[in-house]
C-alpha cells in the first residue's frame, strides 16, 4: 500500500487474505495492527510532535520507504491511495519497482494532466466547469472576467481540498492569487459551480464499469476545525438522489471511466446540481477516502474486488444500499496531545496516545454505519464531539 493514508486499503486486503506492508505518511495506530511491515514519513512517539503535513509531505519519500520494505520482502504488487496522483514522475519509478495494479502511471496522467483531461471532457460532450490556466494575476483576472465570477483557483497539483480559493471580484482574486499561487508555475481558474459536492465510486475491469455507490463529499466544515475551506472532512455513503439524478451521475462517470480505460477502483468527482447534469469536477484514479463506507454499505471487500477487476475482469453485483456510513474527519483545533482512542470502535487513524498533533492537522477519522443518514451523521458528531473533551493542550 502507498499513499498518505492507506491505512482502511490495508484493513480491507488483511481482510482479503493477503500479507499487507504499507509505505504511508502517518504511520498511525492501526496501520501497525495490519501490516507485516511499514515504513511512514511520520515516526509516531510520546511527547513528539507529528509536525505539519505541508512541510512533510514529500512524494519521493515514498520511493525511498518502498525501496526499504523491499529490502525486507518480496512485493507482489502496490496498490494506490491518495497524495500521488500528480507526481507522474514517482509513480513510474515505483511501478519500476513494484507493479502498481490498477492504472499504470500513463493513464493516471491522462486523468490528472488537468489541461488536457478537460480538453477531452470538452470534445466527449460531457458537462465541466468552464476551466482555464494562467501563470500571473494580470492574466488571471482577465480570464476569471470571462468566464464570469465566482470564480475558485486551485494549484495544479494538491488533493484533499488543499489551498483552493474562492473568489467573488477581482480584488479577491488578487487577494487570493498573491497570498497562495504567487510564483506557482500554472493555476487553474474554475467557474464557481453551486451544488452538492459529490464523487462516483466506480469499479472496472478493461471491459466494462461499475458504478458502486454515489457518495456526498463533507468539505470545509467548521465543527471538525477543517480550516481550509474546501478541505475534504469524509463522506455520506450513499448520497440520497432521485433515481433520475442517480442513473445520469452513473452514466456520466462510467463513459469517463470508460472513455480513459481506467481500471480497478475510481473516483469521479462531480457537483450535483438541482435541474441540470451532474458537471464533472475531477477523477481520483486510485483508492479513495470513500473505501470502508463503501465495503460497510455494501457487504463488499473492496481490494478483493479491485483484485478480481484488475485480473479477472470479474466485476460484481450490485444492489441498492440499505444503509448509510458516514466517515467524518476530524482536525486539531489547537497544538494537542492525542488521546488514548484505541478503545473507541468508531475511531480510524488513530494516533499513538501521547503524541503531539499541531493545529489543523488531521486528529483521526469517525465510522459509523446506521440505518439512515441523520442517526449516522448525528452519531459522529457526538463522538466528536466527545473526543475533542478528551484534548489537553500540548
Amino acid at each position: 500500500m502507498v499513499g498518505v493514508d492507506t491505512v482502511s486499503i490495508a484493513d480491507s486486503a488483511r481482510r482479503a487474505g493477503y500479507e499487507i506492508y504499507a509505505a504511508d505518511y502517518f504511520g498511525d495506530v492501526g496501520l501497525r495492527r495490519v501490516c507485516s511491515k511499514y515504513e511512514s514519513v511520520t515516526y509516531q512517539k510520546p511527547g513528539k510532535s507529528c509536525g505539519k503535513f505541508e512541510s512533510r509531505f514529500e512524494p519521493r519519500a515514498f520511493i525511498q520507504m518502498t525501496k526499504l520494505l523491499l529490502k525486507k520482502a518480496q512485493i507482489d504488487a502496490a496498490l494506490l491511495s491518495s497524495g500521488l496522483d500528480d507526481h507522474f514522475d514517482v509513480l513510474r519509478e515505483l511501478s519500476d519497482l513494484v507493479p502498481i495494479l490498477g492504472n499504470h502511471p500513463e493513464a493516471i496522467q491522462k486523468v490528472r494532466d488537468k489541461s488536457k483531461f478537460f480538453g477531452e471532457l470538452k470534445r466527449l460532450g460531457i458537462r465541466h466547469p468552464e476551466t482555464a490556466f494562467v501563470r500571473e494575476i494580470k492574466e488571471a483576472k482577465m480570464v476569471a472576467a470571462e468566464i464570469g465570477y465566482p470564480v475558485v483557483i486551485k494549484p495544479s497539483k494538491g488533493f484533499g481540498g488543499a489551498n483552493i480559493r474562492k473568489a467573488r471580484n477581482p480584488e479577491e482574486l488578487e487577494q487570493a492569487f498573491e497570498h497562495f499561487f504567487l510564483g506557482q508555475d500554472e493555476v487553474l481558474i474554475q467557474k464557481l459551480i453551486d451544488g452538492v459536492y459529490a464523487s462516483a465510486s466506480l469499479i472496472a475491469s478493461e471491459v466494462a464499469v461499475r458504478t458502486l455507490t454515489i457518495n456526498k463529499q463533507l468539505i470545509g466544515l467548521p465543527y471538525v476545525f477543517q480550516r481550509e475551506p474546501f478541505g475534504y472532512c469524509g463522506n455520506v455513503v450513499p448520497l440520497r438522489l432521485t433515481s433520475a439524478v442517480f442513473e445520469e451521475c452513473k452514466r456520466i462517470a462510467e463513459k469517463v471511466a470508460l472513455h480513459f480505460s481506467l481500471k480497478g477502483s475510481n473516483g469521479v468527482d462531480l457537483v450535483v446540481c438541482e435541474g441540470k447534469a451532474p458537471y464533472v469536477i475531477e477523477v481520483n484514479p486510485r483508492f479513495q477516502g470513500t473505501t470502508e463506507c463503501v465495503e460497510h454499505v455494501l457487504g463488499l471487500n473492496l481490494v478483493r474486488t479491485h483484485v478480481n477487476a484488475c485480473i479477472h475482469n470479474s466485476l460484481p453485483t450490485i444492489e441498492k444500499p440499505s444503509k448509510c456510513c458516514i466517515r467524518l474527519i476530524l482536525y486539531a483545533p489547537a497544538r494537542v496531545i492525542a488521546p488514548d482512542l484505541t478503545s473507541l470502535v468508531e475511531a480510524r487513524d488513530v494516533p499513538l496516545p501521547g503524541t503531539v498533533i499541531e493545529k489543523g492537522e488531521p486528529l483521526c477519522s469517525i465510522i459509523v454505519a446506521g440505518s439512515n443518514q441523520r442517526y449516522s451523521l448525528g452519531r459522529a458528531k457526538k463522538l466528536a464531539k466527545k473526543i475533542y473533551t478528551m484534548l489537553r493542550p500540548a
